[in-house]
């Protein structure tokens, strides 16, 4: 007797390492029938990934694919893996590329997301690529997605946020698991990197020229200037990380900098912090800033970050760049002790949005069309 295969969606991505899309789609696959429905991921990456062992684990699969802008390549992975649900597309203005591809391999449901508000090239030739592929984006997709409204925008255009195929898409969160970490936990990690008990800022993210980390040590050196035993805590990596470990040293702050690496307990490193410090050049949404506000701690941000990131907890205070070093060092030192205490309201925050696992599972379901409308709703109902 042939037992009945679970309905697979196909995930376009660069990678399938920590970072804030990868991470809202860890979120969702965790949190579906893997015996109904699998997930499966075009990587563009020869390198083992962060999640790749865990996708795995779970049943989905990691096609490894090497030119970006090959159309054949892609609908032939699509024909020899599928047949596939539905292609959803998370690699901004290359959704072009997944879409076309997915409805020449007879995928009906084509799902591009905006993840991004920024394109830094301004290259005559990618200006006429990013204006192809607006087109082709919204010429075979069914489903246009945005984690914001200027991410909505960016990629589609004015008029593209009006298509009726448009619809915003919260990032999700498994913020369950940060309202609350282990005192046990939080001391272990103050021990281990050696924070003891100084104040905390801290900051989570890849190290590339968005995040803005050299606006990070500059910050630093104001505050050291008034508290010379404050620390600042980094996690993640990537290819500035070594630029930025030199300049700590030529700075002369190596002693108030703590670099960790990737870490796992992102929960428990946050409980950790006593300000979150999120200077971003550019930014989609900041998923890491929900993170933050799920553990209740302030949060000093630019003016990049997107207005939906807010929970409205009276935790986050936004700055621009340009007011400069001083101006965030005198903000980050004020909002010290200014935690968040009340856990029902921040969960109550977060249901109110539809930043929940649930939630955005339900939608997604709904998208891919294995889900009617009408069980849809009630379970919409349930969580709003």
């Amino acid at each position: 007797m042939t037992s009945i295969q679970p309905k697979r969606i196909l995930h376009v991505v660069g990678a399938m390492n920590r970072a804030g899309t990868e991470t809202m789609l860890m979120n969702l696959y965790r949190n579906i029938n893997h015996k109904e429905i699998q997930f499966d991921f075009i990587s563009y990456n020869q390198e083992e990934a962060h999640y790749d062992e865990e996708i795995k684990s779970l049943g989905g699969r990691i096609i490894k694919l090497s030119n970006t802008q090959s159309v054949k390549e892609l609908y032939l992975a699509i024909k020899k893996f599928g047949p596939y649900q539905a292609v959803h597309a998370h690699t901004l203005f290359h959704c072009g590329i997944a879409t076309f591809a997915a409805w020449l391999a007879g995928v009906k449901i084509r799902v591009s997301h905006a993840h991004t508000t920024y394109d830094k090239s301004e290259k005559l030739i990618r200006k006429i690529y990013i204006k192809l592929m607006s087109y082709i984006i919204k010429s075979f997709s069914t489903h246009l997605l945005a984690c914001s409204k200027e991410a909505g925008r960016y990629l589609y255009g004015k008029k593209g946020v009006l298509h009726s195929h448009y619809s915003y898409f919260p990032n999700v969160i498994d913020y369950s698991k940060f309202i609350d970490t282990p005192n046990r936990k939080i001391n272990e990690f103050k021990v281990e990197t050696g924070l003891g008990n100084s104040v905390v800022i801290g900051h989570i993210g890849r190290f590339i020229e968005a995040k803005n980390h050299d606006f990070l040590i500059n910050i630093l050196k104001c505050i050291v200037k008034k508290d010379a035993s404050i620390k600042l805590l980094l996690v993640g990596d990537g290819d500035l990380k070594e630029h930025i470990e030199k300049r700590v040293e030529i700075e002369g702050i190596i002693n108030n900098v703590r670099l960790v690496g990737i870490r796992e307990d992102i929960e428990t490193v946050l409980h950790s912090l006593d300000v979150f410090v999120f200077p971003s050049i550019y930014e989609g949404l900041g998923l890491v800033l929900l993170e933050a506000q799920a553990t209740g701690i302030p949060c000093v941000v630019s003016e990049a970050i997107q207005p939906e990131a807010d929970l409205q907890l009276n935790l986050v205070s936004t700055l621009y760049l340009k007011e400069g070093p001083n101006k965030w060092a005198e903000e980050i030192l004020n909002k010290v002790g200014k935690r968040e205490k009340n856990s029902k309201k921040i969960i109550e925050s977060f249901e109110q949005r539809g930043f929940s696992p649930e939630v955005g599972k339900m939608k997604l379901l709904n998208i891919y069309q294995l889900k009617s409308g009408e069980e849809y709703e009630k379970s919409i109902d349930r969580f709003l």
